[in-house]
């Protein structure tokens, strides 16, 4: 493989695993304000009503941002009726073929973020709900997310076509 694409992939993970790793603690300040929210509601007979879009909001940046990651630590579910089976080259071949249709999924849905997100900023889009949020943050997040999962999917293909031709890039 050329020193180009080598660069890309280390360049690709090395970021993805940062955005990654990051996400993780989404879950813990959801946690945390899911337990204010408790408290103030049980102790002091307060509702807390933007809990549960924040916990929304957090978790579908959670998801978007750590999909790239989870991509690269090959932890998505996979159909394993014949995969395991077969030799690491034979995999990496059938993978570089079928993750075409994975990348053709997220560049459509790249641009329906991009459209989202663009109409989210002229119209100042706001939730429906009493505490009305603007969406153009989480959207704007989540558009990032699956442009990451797109660029790590590019880097994953070329991984597998690189072990394909049996020149692996570590």
């Amino acid at each position: 493989m050329p020193g180009i694409i080598k660069l890309y992939v280390r360049w690709v993970d090395r970021v993805n695993r940062f955005i990654g790793r990051f996400a993780m603690y989404f879950v813990l300040v959801m946690m945390a304000g899911f337990l204010y929210s408790t408290i103030m509601r049980m102790a002091f007979n307060v509702y807390i009503n933007w809990m549960m879009e924040s916990a929304q909001f957090l978790l579908s940046a959670y998801y978007l941002l750590g999909g790239g990651y989870s991509m690269q630590l090959d932890a998505h579910v996979r159909m394993d009726l014949l995969y395991s089976r077969w030799s690491p080259r034979t995999r990496a071949c059938m993978d570089a073929i079928t993750i075409w249709l994975v990348i053709v999924f997220l560049a459509f849905l790249l641009l329906g973020g991009i459209s989202s997100t663009e109409y989210a900023l002229v119209n100042d889009q706001r939730n429906y709900t009493a505490w009305a949020p603007p969406l153009a943050p989480i959207k704007i997040i989540m558009t990032f997310g699956i442009f990451m999962m797109l660029l790590q999917t590019l880097a994953t293909f070329f991984r597998d076509l690189a072990t394909a031709i049996g020149k692996p890039i570590e």
